[in-house]
């Protein structure tokens, strides 16, 4: 046990009352979708600490690709660099041969990395930001009240402890703990069973990889990792076998041979496993002070290479929500708007995956042929070609807007350049909101003093009459247009208060600085 987590289970042992909380906001799971959480609460000065039951970094992955989505919202946190260096950047999904090089983003591709490189960077940044991770314990219970939530962790050594926390977030995966000890359902079906994963040398890889083929008995695909290593996913329809029995290369190397007429010389597996692929989605992402992101609340097929990325997307949704209610500046009510934007996101994501696995891996073998034709066909109609790509990419997403709103809001916000030299997701980095507003309205800073700790304004290249506030998840809260500076003024006064908060006479902090309590 650390010394950290020392500290911290003696600051519990509270006998069923509430005598304070030992941490703002407890997230369970140290997976890319509650790092990435954990990162962005402490970064806003939120005291935030993660469980997780791992004793070190995990070698080993399911999820390879990042979306051009999920690229956006690390490039705003500083990070979509470094993790562009650790693999290969494909502009067509083999999959499903869909092209992303047209998407309108400066990331027209699918980037092909192990999850391990993703959780590292997020890890790093946690950590920077003075996340306490207790790793090794296992959370076995919550329990909440009005005021906190009661967290059962039991330690390496077999004790268990309670720690207290203002809300908790399960991040703990598809057999969430936090998700059944709130007594919630996790309907839904498989969506493939024994689908056997294996990462291996090869002697003569493909040469235009990903490669990827079904003849409907069999299905395989072989995508490499860019560091000599590459991960190979089949399946045999003639012969499930449960997820705890053991996996021969062999039996692999088979499928593969069937289904992509070579193996390609697969040889020294580092890890060869099977598993069964499920279409399940909790009814509430939210019970009061405990909220589910990630596989604990929505899992579904491999299909298109969206569950990683839905999971960073729900944590950055939820973020800045937390950090807001937590630090007094905005309702509780903001927490609901969680659930309704993020439950129809994994639906529709749950919806096109198990589609595409269907399609591909239900085939009659006499029918496959006229399948992939008539998957070309359709596929290769622009305006479909290009609502297919938004859709995987994530770059589509959007969230309701209120009646009379203006069109944009709810909408992505483009990463526009500004008249500072820097573009949009940029000045996002400070992880605050960011009113974009025309060059002649310089006056704007001097009129929204009191809300200086909360947004940055700043000035888009061009000429334009809109005004834009953009929430730090990078979508657009508010939009006015072809108003003179003076209304626009008043405007985005009343809007920063519906959003950020009432009015402060003063910054909250000193200005570049944050408020860091240790978790």
């Amino acid at each position: 046990m650390t010394a950290s987590d020392s500290l911290m289970i003696t600051r519990v042992a509270r006998g069923g009352q509430s005598m304070g909380s030992d941490v703002d906001v407890l997230v369970v799971g140290a997976g890319p979708a509650g790092l990435l959480l954990a990162g962005d609460l402490a970064e806003a000065g939120v005291r935030c600490t993660v469980v997780e039951r791992r004793e070190g970094e995990s070698q080993l992955t399911r999820a390879f690709a990042v979306h051009a989505r999920t690229m956006e919202q690390l490039d705003a946190r500083g990070l979509a660099d470094d993790l562009l260096l650790t693999g290969l950047r494909n502009p067509i999904l083999q999959f499903l041969r869909i092209d992303l090089s047209h998407l309108p983003t400066r990331y027209p591709h699918v980037l092909v990395t192990p999850q391990y490189n993703t959780e590292r960077l997020l890890l790093a940044r946690a950590l920077d930001h003075g996340v306490n991770i207790m790793r090794a314990h296992e959370v076995t219970g919550v329990q909440q009240d009005s005021t906190g939530v009661d967290v059962t962790v039991q330690t390496p050594a077999g004790t268990t402890h309670s720690l207290r926390a203002d809300f908790v977030v399960g991040a703990d995966g598809r057999n969430s703990c936090v998700r059944q000890s709130l007594g919630l359902p996790f309907p839904g079906r498989s969506a493939v069973r024994s689908m056997m994963l294996a990462d291996v040398r090869m002697a003569d890889p493909p040469t235009k990889p990903p490669t990827v083929a079904a003849i409907g008995d069999a299905f395989a695909i072989v995508v490499p990792f860019g560091d000599g290593w590459f991960r190979v996913m089949a399946w045999n329809r003639h012969h499930p076998m449960p997820d705890n029995a053991s996996v021969d290369l062999e039996e692999i190397i088979d499928v593969a041979r069937k289904a992509l007429g070579s193996d390609f010389g697969m040889h020294d597996p580092r890890w060869l496993s099977r598993f069964h692929s499920d279409e399940r989605q909790s009814p509430r992402y939210r019970v009061g002070r405990v909220f589910l992101v990630g596989d604990a609340a929505h899992v579904h097929s491999p299909a298109g290479g969206m569950g990683l990325n839905t999971s960073i997307q729900d944590s950055a949704n939820l973020s800045w929500k937390l950090a807001a209610v937590q630090r007094g500046r905005a309702p509780d009510t903001l927490l609901d708007s969680y659930h309704s934007e993020r439950h129809p996101v994994g639906h529709r994501v749950l919806r096109m995956s198990g589609a595409l696995l269907r399609g591909v891996l239900t085939t009659p073998r006499a029918l496959c042929g006229l399948r992939d034709l008539s998957a070309r066909t359709v596929l290769q109609t622009p305006p479909v070609a290009r609502r297919l790509a938004k859709a995987i990419s994530g770059i589509d997403i959007s969230y309701a807007a209120p009646a009379g709103a203006h069109p944009l809001v709810g909408k992505r916000a483009p990463d526009i350049p500004l008249t500072d030299g820097r573009r949009l997701y940029e000045a996002l980095r400070k992880r605050r909101f960011v009113l974009v507003t025309p060059s002649d309205s310089e006056q704007f800073p001097s009129h929204i003093t009191e809300w200086a700790d909360e947004v940055e304004v700043v000035s888009p290249k061009g000429t334009t009459r809109k005004s834009v506030l953009v929430r730090p998840d990078a979508y657009i809260a508010w939009a006015i247009s072809d108003e003179s500076p003076e209304r626009r003024i008043t405007a985005v006064r009343q809007a920063l208060t519906e959003w950020c908060g009432p009015p402060t006479p003063e910054p909250l902090h000193p200005t570049g600085a944050t408020e860091q309590s240790p978790g």
